[in-house]
């Protein structure tokens, strides 16, 4: 099994309540994707943080594997959340993989 997390930073220009729309759109979008994309086993979208994060969203998913994890990354599902809830909202992206 694989993890695959990330971390984004939304756009400084949004105020509070877009940020709380986009949020909501990155976990339903993202979450929506269990049972769409083969190989994806869990898929959680944490939003709700403390005052001392420097981060506004976390992913937290499972995949079967390396090749379940290249599968995803190119799912027309996975894109079309991708380009349409978050990358037109976030100014930065951290990403670890590592197998279970």
């Amino acid at each position: 099994m694989v993890k695959h997390i990330i971390l984004w930073q939304l756009k400084d220009e949004l105020s509070e309540e877009e940020k709380k729309n986009v949020m909501a759109g990155i976990k339903e979008g993202l979450e929506g994707l269990k049972g769409v994309v083969p190989g994806l086993i869990e898929i959680h979208v944490q939003t709700e943080k403390l005052a001392s994060s420097n981060a506004d969203v976390l992913l937290d998913s499972t995949l079967e594997s390396e090749e379940a994890l290249k599968g995803y990354a190119v799912h027309p599902a996975h894109v079309n959340v991708a380009d349409t809830k978050v990358r037109p909202f976030t100014k930065s992206r951290v990403c670890i993989d590592y197998e279970l």
